[in-house]
């Protein structure tokens, strides 16, 4: 059974946000306690580090907001063009949008699908997944998760 999702995400949905924010139409939602605004980019001055030792050399990681070891933490995960990610599971579940490069992603139970930048692929906890970086070019991913950041070696076949 096929469980990941893939959107394009565009200028429509940022315009449809938009304007539910300026016109007030909230329908009651109450703004989450004062955080402090986080904005980077791929080529800002992050601190990049190794990926957890599960992934061979090469794999590294910026933590972009929140504490990998809590829930509701935001990374950005680049790896070099033909890298492949190996088969792996994380115990939250993974939202992830490709910010450069092609990769193809495939879970346990479905065919690889190719991810061009800007398309998001969720991912649920427990579900084994592999991802290739095609190309010369870096790929870089957008994860967030719900839970702790983590990544469990799998080592049986995805079927």
């Amino acid at each position: 059974m096929m469980i990941t999702h893939r959107t394009r995400c565009g200028a429509a949905l940022a315009i449809g946000i938009g304007a539910l924010i300026f016109t007030g139409a909230t329908s009651g939602v109450q703004a989450a306690p004062a955080a402090k605004p986080v904005t980077a980019t791929v080529n800002s001055a992050l601190q990049w580090g190794p990926c957890p030792p599960i992934f061979p050399a090469g794999c590294q990681i910026a933590v972009l907001n929140g504490d990998p070891a809590k829930p509701n933490a935001d990374v950005f995960l680049r790896v070099p063009g033909g890298y492949t990610i190996p088969p792996h599971s994380h115990t939250s579940p993974e939202r992830i949008v490709l910010v450069e490069g092609q990769l193809s992603l495939r879970y346990q139970g479905s065919s690889a699908e190719d991810v061009t930048p800007g398309e998001y692929a969720y991912g649920p906890g427990g579900l084994p997944h592999v991802a290739t970086c095609k190309g010369a070019g870096p790929c870089t991913l957008f994860i967030a998760f719900e839970g702790p950041v983590d990544a469990i070696a799998f080592t049986g076949a995805l079927k």
